[in-house]
């Protein structure tokens, strides 16, 4: 099939990789490159480096939707356009441009987790399963018919980061599958439910701050679904701590005020939460390297609590 590949980040890698071996990608569309860094260098988008090793066209319009970005497309002629993490909503002089119009791969499973951030929340809100939607984009983010479905067991100590790149690959698989059942004309599209809707909006540094009063297994969750990016976050003292593993101990709190490190005699960094102890498993002080939580311990000056 004559395809046109629209995406970003590394999310969209394995597919737009899948689809150059399978079809035609006669054309990419990535973002600008955009000032990133310390010393806000431009850099290219994941998606761009990925085209050019692939040897494909690339385009990059500020915007997809104005006529650069319209006249381009319109040169390329796709049969169908495919998305995968692009960033910008499309108008309907996009999507309905194609003969089997744009397919879109989210992670999730719709209509759960629409928007920005459906790993990270997946996570954060405790699920144990995911997995990847093909679906047909109109004018409505994440809302259009559904074309398949592949899901995905979450792991008990799976960060976002982790889940992310095992998703990528499965959204390869999915978007394969989708466009043989367009050409072979076996998919039936499947509007979605909208009363069992969730939504995953774009995380916020705030998101990340840890609160010591909740349950063991939702601060876990937190922490593993803001790793890698953009963390998880406590304060000791005067310093702000970053927070990038856990684990769940089973062991209870006693009379140990929430935020308080204890037993550490064990040489484990062990919090006390709202019900359990937490042991921190890898840790970052301000302007230093992470650590494991026995090391943290071993410089730690005195007693400690985070708040």
């Amino acid at each position: 099939m004559r395809l046109v590949f629209l995406g970003t980040s590394a999310f969209a890698c394995p597919a737009l990789r899948a689809l150059s071996e399978a079809h035609d990608v006669v054309l990419v569309v990535t973002q600008p490159d955009r000032p990133a860094g310390r010393r806000r260098e431009m850099r290219p988008s994941a998606v761009k480096v990925a085209a050019s090793e692939c040897e494909l066209k690339l385009a990059q319009p500020e915007c997809i939707n104005k006529p650069a970005g319209l006249n381009a497309l319109r040169a390329a002629a796709p049969e169908a356009i495919v998305a995968a993490s692009y960033g910008q909503i499309l108008r309907k002089e996009v999507f309905s441009l194609p003969r089997y119009g744009a397919i879109n791969i989210h992670a999730s499973l719709l209509p759960a987790y629409r928007g920005a951030a459906p790993i990270n929340w997946a996570i954060i809100n405790g699920e144990v399963e995911t997995g990847n939607t093909t679906f047909l984009i109109n004018q409505r983010v994440d809302t259009g018919k559904i074309l398949l479905q592949k899901t995905l067991a979450i792991g008990k100590d799976e960060t976002a980061g982790e889940l992310h790149d095992r998703l990528a690959e499965l959204g390869a698989e999915l978007i394969l599958e989708t466009l043989s059942g367009i050409e072979s004309a076996t998919l039936q599209p499947i509007e979605q439910d909208d009363s069992v809707a969730s939504l995953a909006p774009k995380l916020r540094r705030e998101d990340g701050r840890i609160d010591w009063t909740q349950a063991a297994h939702t601060i876990h969750n937190r922490i593993r679904g803001m790793n890698p990016c953009p963390g998880a976050f406590t304060r000791l003292k005067d310093e702000w701590i970053k927070v990038h593993r856990t684990t769940l101990t089973g062991i209870g709190c006693g009379d140990t005020l929430s935020g308080e490190i204890t037993l550490q005699e064990t040489g484990r960094l062990l919090i006390a939460t709202g019900d359990e102890l937490i042991e921190i498993t890898e840790i970052q002080r301000e302007c230093r390297l992470r650590t494991g939580g026995r090391d943290f311990l071993n410089g730690l000056r005195g007693d400690g609590r985070f708040s």
